[in-house]
């Protein structure tokens, strides 16, 4: 498990710690969840509907997942909404790329909310992203975008 750090110019009031964990399947399949504490009713925080795929998630609350072979500087993001919703994108390079269009199928996307609690699970497959094999090194970024009630 891992904490996420907020952004100094970004402090959030409501949310006092963000955790994660990656969990690595055969296939190759990953599984990512952000735990989040904090007071969840000051939190912009979509009810769930269905899984679909969106563009723009990072604009409000979701959890994003960076993910790239080792050694390259090529490297996928994927956005997930508490909503359902999710997006993935392909860059060349930091930042220079766009939407990624492939036949990957949606990921399986679960979330549970508790009083002082908001956790969102993704299990992604890997399979099918060029550059992603089950014997290559991963590296791996995670973030939130955390919008509140202000």
């Amino acid at each position: 498990m891992a904490t996420l750090h907020r952004h100094p110019d970004t402090v959030c009031r409501a949310v006092e710690s963000i955790n994660s964990l990656l969990l690595w399947h055969k296939g190759p399949v990953l599984t990512v969840t952000y735990m989040l504490n904090g007071n969840v009713d000051l939190l912009r925080i979509p009810p769930y509907e269905s899984v679909r795929r969106v563009d723009g998630l990072w604009r409000h609350t979701c959890c994003e997942a960076f993910i790239g072979a080792k050694d390259d500087f090529e490297y996928y993001e994927f956005n997930f909404s508490p909503s359902g919703e999710w997006s993935a994108y392909s860059f060349r390079d930091y930042r220079d790329g766009g939407p990624y269009v492939g036949d990957e199928p949606e990921p399986k996307i679960t979330v549970e909310r508790g009083a002082a609690s908001f956790e969102l699970s993704a299990v992604i497959r890997l399979d099918h992203l060029p550059g992603i094999q089950p014997d290559v090194r991963l590296r791996v970024g995670l973030s939130t975008v955390i919008e509140d009630l202000d």
